[in-house]
């Protein structure tokens, strides 16, 4: 028996350099490609950045990533290692929590954006339910942030706190992991009031009855330690902005407070 190799030994080194061709063509486009960026990011701020993202990649090309949840979740996840570029955190505990950890770029770290407090409570709630209803304890069920850990939920119990009413209030507590759950809790009216940003009121289907301005409440931001720090600087740059903080405006951030700025009592509205 005689194997013939002519044209058929031809053909497969044909169709093999023209392989080749075709994975050097695919492996340079793919290289030519910025590289993309993780970001970690807080629930309450996940709709403003997924906007400013789409701005970052019209002008840059770079693709970000949105890695979204509970601040603490986060700083544990990042802590113990898991891959991101940037961190935007809720408050600056769980930002602590990440830069004991060493995985901080050191000089990085930015007061980025203030925010308010809201208690809230569904769209058709009755017009008795009020916040002297809530403070006094006549509701059964109040939803916020676990307060022992979500920046919210620490946040709501310190507003209590300094109102006298958490011993009466905690009984009815129902915790839940992010502030978006929370949101979620108080549109679908499986609770009677629920205590999130104002930032996270201000597009949801929900009446607020109070807000709380005196909390210093700041979300921080960092670059984490790792391959995307270059690429994490940048659009840490970006998030300073005029065209960034728009955005951030428009959903109702603030400008970071600076140690200097007084404090602003808490103010309420019935509504």
């Amino acid at each position: 028996m005689r194997f013939n190799g002519g044209n058929g030994c031809t053909n497969l080194m044909r169709l093999a350099l023209a392989g080749i061709t075709v994975l050097a063509a695919l492996s340079t486009s793919v290289a030519a490609q910025p590289p993309g960026l993780v970001v970690s990011v807080a629930a309450s701020m996940h709709d403003a950045l997924a906007e400013i993202a789409g701005l970052y990649r019209a002008a840059t090309g770079v693709t970000v990533a949105l890695n979204a949840g509970g601040s603490n979740t986060l700083a544990r996840q990042i802590a113990e290692g898991a891959p991101a570029g940037l961190f935007l955190s809720a408050d600056e505990i769980q930002m602590d929590v990440v830069e004991r950890a060493g995985r901080i770029v050191p000089g990085t770290r930015t007061r980025l954006l203030s925010n308010s407090l809201a208690i809230i409570v569904p769209a058709t709630a009755p017009p008795t339910v009020t916040v002297d209803a809530v403070l006094n304890g006549r509701i059964k069920r109040l939803a916020m942030g676990e307060p022992a850990s979500v920046p919210a939920g620490v946040y709501g119990r310190r507003f209590f706190e300094r109102q006298h009413v958490w011993a009466q209030l905690q009984p009815r507590v129902i915790p839940f992991p992010t502030v978006r759950a929370v949101l979620a809790a108080v549109e679908n009216g499986r609770v009677d009031a629920g205590v999130v940003y104002r930032t996270d009121a201000m597009a949801a289907r929900v009446r607020v009855i109070a807000t709380a301005d005196d909390l210093g409440i700041v979300h921080p931001a960092a670059v984490v330690a790792g391959p995307q720090e270059a690429t994490a600087r940048r659009f840490l740059e970006f998030l300073r902005t005029d065209q960034a903080r728009a955005v951030f405006a428009k959903r109702g951030f603030g400008a970071p407070p600076t140690p200097a700025d007084p404090k602003h009592a808490h103010s309420r509205d019935q509504r």
